[in-house]
């Protein structure tokens, strides 16, 4: 789960993940505000991603003490030393991903779940995994509850990925590794896409495309993230 954009101030959905379901009109201004001036004013344009925002209630994802913050220009606290991850950052990592109706998308770390809801939007199946119980099995709960057939979530650790299920058409990882883990990059097709934070002390956000060759890496912007947990630490 991101905690900023370093520099920065702090479709077709089908039937299967009707997320306005739960409360279709609560903050909808506040959404479509949010959208305006941090997606769009800045160089988010993929139509599909920015409906997916409007949609979602992303104040559901955040702890009731803090939902006045839900749609602010900053990543949220949520407990367990994690963060809900700043809207842009939603956003950007999304539309990097170039997802399609049809893709299959691995996630690891679920987090509060906003993210998973906001793939579960653009992709026809979604696997996510989180490594703290207590947030796995709340998110599960509430993407159950706002509808989301189309997304499973795993309590564990998400280093070695998901392999009954790969391969993937797309990897998202919201929490920074020392390094790429190989066991992510085997389970992404070739064609596929994967956007990670990297690093350490300093890290970058990097895109990685996989080709019949090999890997292309692109490194994107500087961001701070919290640390992979588990095996990354080893």
């Amino acid at each position: 789960m991101a905690a900023s954009l370093l520099g920065a101030a702090c479709g077709d959905a089908g039937d299967h993940n009707p997320a306005s379901s739960l409360q279709p009109h609560e903050q909808a201004d506040e959404r479509k505000a949010m959208v305006a001036s941090q997606l769009v004013a800045r160089d988010i344009r993929d139509v599909r991603v920015l409906e997916a925002m409007r949609k979602v209630p992303r104040h559901l994802f955040i702890p009731e003490g803090r939902r006045k913050e839900a749609y602010e220009d900053h990543a949220v606290p949520i407990g367990h030393r994690q963060t809900i991850s700043q809207p842009y950052i939603v956003g950007f990592m999304s539309q990097a991903l170039k997802l399609k109706p049809g893709d299959r998308v691995l996630e690891i770390g679920t987090g509060s779940g906003y993210q998973a809801a906001i793939l579960g939007e653009l992709a026809k199946e979604v696997y996510t995994i989180e490594i703290v119980p207590p947030l796995g099995e709340r998110s599960k709960a509430l993407l159950a509850r706002l509808g989301y057939k189309n997304i499973q979530v795993h309590v564990g650790d998400g280093y070695k990925g998901w392999p009954d299920m790969a391969p993937f058409d797309a990897i998202i990882v919201t929490a920074a590794p020392p390094e790429v883990p190989q066991p992510l990059l085997d389970q992404l097709k070739v064609g596929g896409r994967m956007i990670i934070p990297v690093g350490t002390v300093r890290q970058g956000l990097i895109l990685i495309q996989r080709t019949k060759t090999g890997y292309e890496r692109q490194n994107i912007l500087p961001v701070a993230f919290v640390p992979m947990t588990g095996e990354a630490q080893k």
